[in-house]
């Protein structure tokens, strides 16, 4: 609750209390007094009713929660140049236009990126990922803390208050955790949608070394 509604809650209790008193040690309860008494209590109920409304309309921001973990950038080795360029330019943007924290993408059996405050290992999939892989739907986690699958994301700096899991396809995921819960709005999770449609494209291109074909063995 803001100050300029702690002060409207202020008045509206004082108000109602210094009404009581005046009721209860008057001399005498005439019909003007008694009329007073109940406006005066009207008065004070409404002030404390603006000072609830008021806090509903401006709500607190959830405070910002201090992760332990050095900031920094883990790409796979193995990455063709152009997938770099998009990785480091798309989690660059995600860690600066949203209130995330850190950004993890898993393709095909391992962690190819992780940047921002980095978690302490590598992610193994749980329930909560395959059923974003079995309904190609993004799920957020608003405040994990309140979920008890929450293990799944042992490989994230510990104590993330708030998650979004956006698969891209059946092959992989981007995990995208915020500062703060409920810190995540509509855009910041379009812009994921968005992002990890043009990833699956650049992720598909990238294939693992070709197989050597046995023909082309015997010809040689």
């Amino acid at each position: 609750m803001g100050l300029a509604a702690r002060l409207c809650l202020g008045a509206g209790i004082t108000g109602l209390g210094l009404c009581v008193v005046n009721q209860l040690t008057a001399p005498e309860l005439s019909p003007a007094l008694e009329r007073a008494g109940v406006l005066a209590s009207f008065l004070a109920v409404g002030l404390m009713l603006v000072s609830i409304l008021w806090t509903r309309a401006t709500p607190l921001a959830p405070e910002r929660v201090d992760l332990e973990g050095e900031q920094g950038l883990q790409l796979a080795e193995d990455l063709p140049e152009p997938v770099r360029q998009e990785l480091a330019w798309g989690s660059q943007m995600l860690l600066t236009a949203t209130p995330a924290a850190t950004v993890l993408l898993f393709w095909r059996g391992r962690t190819v990126l992780q940047r921002g405050v980095l978690g302490p290992g590598s992610f193994v999939p749980g329930a909560i990922t395959e059923r974003a892989w079995a309904t190609e739907k993004a799920i957020g986690l608003v405040n994990l803390k309140l979920y008890p699958g929450r293990d799944e994301f042992k490989a994230l700096p510990e104590g993330i208050p708030a998650l979004i899991v956006q698969p891209i396809g059946s092959e992989g995921v981007v995990l995208l955790a915020g500062w703060s819960p409920r810190c995540f709005s509509r855009s910041d999770e379009a812009w994921l949608e968005g992002w990890s449609l043009k990833l699956r494209s650049a992720l598909q291109g990238w294939s693992e070394p070709a197989s050597v074909d046995p023909s082309a063995s015997a010809a040689g």
